[in-house]
């Protein structure tokens, strides 16, 4: 009898400190016993504090990393976060077509927990033109979501609004995460292309531990669905692992800025599926 590990690429940026990008991918996946790969597109300079540099990954060795992982070990998702370049969002497009039954999940990265701009601002058009159309789920927080619709979202009623003019740029589905906006409670809103509206509440924790609260939300996501649930269940389990991360991660000083979350606090086991 042979097995097979659910797994999981993620795309995205290298964060030095940890608490984010690639490294919040990996703690998470694993965390929710799944395999992690992984194809990094950028190494930044950063850590609780706030980003200071950025190098590119060239974008053929970014395309070749996707290729080497997706032709040998066959991921069941995909996680997309961090491209900064528009040359890195046309070799990324270009690439995923070639892998189109398999599920992707996009957290378009452009704005840091410490505010830092993580973009190129001529990258934002490449991004709703190419990759919004391949994704199966989108998730922009608030700041960026701004950015995709062109307004302020201060209430549910404007992430509604938001959101519906997000999926005017041919994406099939979009989590808008309402992490920053500071009230009792906290909504994450999903709408798709057929109309289905779901609004996922969680109360609001104090605490300045929410680095990388983005990357692993979607890489959860990405998990959830990589081992047989989904994407509306999945995002409905992904919301309770985040909130539970952020909750047992909230009283733990890690630097001196904004804190990672505590992605293992409860890891699961490698999961081993049979092969049939």
């Amino acid at each position: 009898m042979t097995f097979r590990y659910p797994s999981v690429l993620t795309i995205a940026g290298s964060d030095s400190g940890g608490g984010a990008g690639i490294q919040a991918d990996i703690k998470t996946i694993s965390a929710l016993g799944c395999y992690a790969t992984s194809a990094i597109t950028a190494i930044t300079v950063q850590n609780t504090l706030g980003v200071t540099g950025i190098h590119s990954v060239p974008a053929e060795i970014v395309r070749d990393q996707i290729k080497a992982v997706m032709d040998d070990i066959s991921p069941n998702v995909i996680k997309i976060g961090m491209i900064h370049t528009k040359e890195l969002a046309i070799i990324i497009a270009q690439t995923l077509q070639q892998y189109p039954t398999t599920a992707i999940i996009f957290d378009p990265v452009m704005v840091a927990a410490s505010g830092d701009v993580l973009i190129e601002d001529e990258t934002i058009n490449v991004l709703k033109e190419r990759l919004f159309p391949l994704a199966s789920l989108i998730t922009p927080n608030i700041e960026e979501a701004a950015i995709l619709s062109g307004m302020m979202i201060r209430s549910v009623t404007d992430m509604k609004e938001a959101a519906q003019r997000i999926l005017q740029t041919n994406c099939k589905a979009i989590l808008l995460k309402a992490g920053n906006l500071q009230d009792d409670s906290i909504f994450d809103l999903y709408l798709d292309d057929s109309g289905k509206e779901i609004l996922f509440k969680s109360d609001y924790i104090t605490t300045d531990n929410i680095h990388g609260a983005g990357c692993t939300l979607s890489a959860a996501i990405a998990s959830y669905i990589a081992t047989g649930y989904e994407i509306e269940e999945a995002i409905k389990y992904a919301h309770n692992y985040i909130h539970q991360a952020i909750e047992q991660g909230k009283d733990v000083i890690t630097g001196n800025g904004k804190g990672p979350l505590n992605h293992f606090y409860n890891p699961q086991k490698l999961i081993k599926n049979k092969i049939l």
